[in-house]
C-alpha cells in the first residue's frame, strides 16, 4: 500500500533546506517527500540572504494557501509536518480539510491562544519591538537566535546552525499572531472545531523559550471540541531548536512511530 506523500513547512528565520535530514529519514521508510518555500524564499540560504524585500510582508493566509496550492497538485492527501510557524501553517491546512494528517513541532499560536509568557515576549521583541517592522523582512543576531531557538544546546552547535540555516523572515505573521485576540478576523485562526479532519500531533519542548509548553498545551486544549484525534507529546529538556540540533532524530522517530500508529 503506498504511503501518503509528506509535506515539511518550515518557520519564520529557518530556510526549507532545514528539513533535509528529515526527507533522508522518512525517505528510507517509504515516504515521498517535499519541502516548498515561503513567498520570496531563495533556492539557497544564501540566495534567501541577499533576497530580503522579496522575503519581506507575507502574511500567514498567503503562506498557507501558497502550500495548499502545492497540496493540490498531489495525487492524494499528505501528511503535513511543520515547525514553529510551520506548525501553525500545519494546524490551517488540516482544519481546512487538505491534509490526511499534520504533526505541529512546537507551533506558534492559533487564534484563541492568549497566554504570553515572558520567554516569548522575550523572544520575540526582536521584531514586535519596532511597529515599522511590519512590512519588512528581519533578521535575527546569533545573541538573539540563541535565546529563541538554541538556549537548550551548546553555544558552538548553536553558532554552527545559526551559520548554515538562519535567513530573513517576514515580520508581518508575527505580528499578525501577537495581535490576533484584537482581530475577529485574524489569519491565525484555525477550524479547530473540525471533526472530519485527520489526526493531528501536537509537540513542545520543555525548555523552548519562544514557543513555551504552556502554548502548546493551550493549543491543544482548543482541540477539546473536535472529535478528531488530538495528541500533545512533550521532549524534555529540548529548546526550539529541537526538530534541526543534534537531536532531532528522537523528534523525527517519534513522528514516524506516531504516523505508523494512525496507519499512516
Amino acid at each position: 500500500m503506498a504511503k501518503n506523500p509528506i509535506v515539511f513547512i518550515h518557520g519564520l528565520w529557518m530556510h526549507s533546506s532545514t528539513w533535509k535530514p528529515w526527507m533522508q529519514f522518512f525517505a528510507q521508510h517509504g515516504y515521498e517527500c517535499l519541502n516548498p518555500d515561503w513567498p520570496g524564499d531563495g533556492a539557497t540560504v544564501e540566495e534567501s540572504r541577499g533576497n530580503t524585500k522579496a522575503i519581506a510582508n507575507h502574511g500567514i493566509k498567503e503562506v498557507a494557501d501558497g502550500y495548499a496550492r502545492v497540496i493540490a497538485t498531489l495525487p492524494e492527501k499528505p501528511i503535513l509536518i511543520g515547525h514553529s510557524f510551520g506548525g501553525l501553517m500545519v494546524q490551517i491546512l488540516l482544519g481546512r480539510g487538505n491534509a490526511a494528517a499534520g504533526i505541529a513541532i512546537d507551533p506558534a499560536p492559533i487564534k484563541g491562544v492568549w497566554q504570553l509568557p515572558f520567554s516569548a515576549l522575550k523572544a520575540s521583541l526582536a521584531v514586535l519591538g519596532n511597529p515599522f517592522n511590519l512590512s519588512k523582512s528581519v533578521s535575527l543576531t546569533h545573541k538573539q537566535f540563541r535565546y529563541s531557538f538554541t538556549n537548550a544546546i551548546p553555544e558552538g552547535e548553536s553558532r554552527q546552525l545559526y551559520e548554515r540555516y538562519t535567513v530573513p523572515s517576514p515580520a508581518r505573521p508575527l505580528f499578525q499572531v501577537a495581535f490576533a485576540t484584537l482581530n475577529p478576523n485574524a489569519e491565525n485562526k484555525v477550524n479547530v472545531a473540525n471533526s472530519t479532519r485527520g489526526p493531528l500531533l501536537i509537540t513542545s519542548g520543555d525548555k523552548d523559550h519562544i514557543v513555551p509548553p504552556v502554548l502548546c498545551r493551550a493549543t491543544f486544549n482548543k482541540y477539546k471540541r473536535s472529535a478528531a484525534v488530538t495528541e500533545l507529546k512533550s521532549f524534555a529538556n529540548r529548546g526550539h531548536s529541537l526538530a534541526l540540533d543534534h537531536g532531532w532524530n528522537e523528534i523525527a522517530e517519534y513522528a514516524l512511530r506516531w504516523l505508523n500508529e494512525k496507519g499512516l
